[in-house]
């Protein structure tokens, strides 16, 4: 499959600190790819990186075709990007927020009334329209920020931790959205702490200290590893990336 996402050694540093080593990754059109790690790991700097709001200090990265640095517009137009904290306006509701977002996308008439109403539909939150974001559930929240990030029909979305606190009923709605999105063409990069969530993705890469330490399809991982669980995959990655470094 043709690649969307393509990284090459790209890094990024905070003084002495290097929070992203010299990451490469080639991610197809139309997959789920899950970056799995710890707290620290350069998860969340990377999906900065790519989503062109932070420049790499080494390296390179493009987004459908699209230079992240020289062609920063370009890839924002192709893009859709949830972060991990819940940045929606809490006094708004539901459909005020949509529509908020829908003007900033310049999204107006019968186009927009026909999008917000399949959103709805798709993350069944059309009995909460009128209720205040501030009053949802940590669930509910969530769903709204992915219809607002979905507003302008992003060829790829980019999700920071979004099932993070949120409880099992409502990551497994989350998960049928996504899956559902998948049918529809969108190129899903996800980071994520839950190695349970790791297993539901096409591939996965497991970054430690901001390197990417092994990369391959869950049951792949498990097969070379000898492992029943990606959390036995992880853990082996760790102990051998670490004893490579001497420590």
């Amino acid at each position: 499959m043709e690649p969307i996402i393509q990284t090459h050694d790209l890094t990024r540093r905070f003084g002495d600190l290097t929070a992203v080593d010299h990451l490469n990754l080639t991610i197809a059109a139309g997959e789920i790819f899950g970056l799995v790690g710890p707290d620290g790991a350069g998860k969340t700097t990377t999906l900065r990186m790519l989503c062109g709001l932070m420049n790499p200090s080494e390296g390179s990265a493009s987004i459908a075709g699209h230079d992240v640095v020289r062609e920063s517009q370009a890839v924002k137009d192709q893009i859709g990007y949830m972060a991990q904290k819940f940045g929606l306006y809490l006094d708004l509701s539901v459909q005020e927020n949509m529509n908020f977002y829908a003007d900033l996308f310049g999204i107006v008439g019968p186009a927009r009334a026909k999008l917000t109403a399949q959103l709805l539909q798709m993350t069944r939150m059309e009995p909460f329209r009128d209720r205040q974001a501030g009053r949802l559930s940590g669930g509910m929240k969530q769903k709204l920020a992915l219809m607002c990030t979905l507003l302008h029909r992003p060829q790829i979305l980019f999700l920071d931790e979004p099932t993070n606190g949120v409880d099992p009923v409502s990551r497994r709605d989350f998960w049928a959205i996504l899956y559902q999105l998948l049918k529809e063409g969108i190129t899903i990069l996800m980071t994520t702490a839950y190695l349970d969530e790791a297993e539901r993705c096409n591939r996965v890469g497991l970054m430690h200290r901001g390197k990417l330490i092994r990369c391959d399809a869950p049951e792949a991982l498990k097969t070379a590893a000898a492992a029943d669980t990606m959390e036995a995959v992880f853990i082996q990655g760790v102990r051998s990336a670490e004893n490579r470094e001497g420590k």
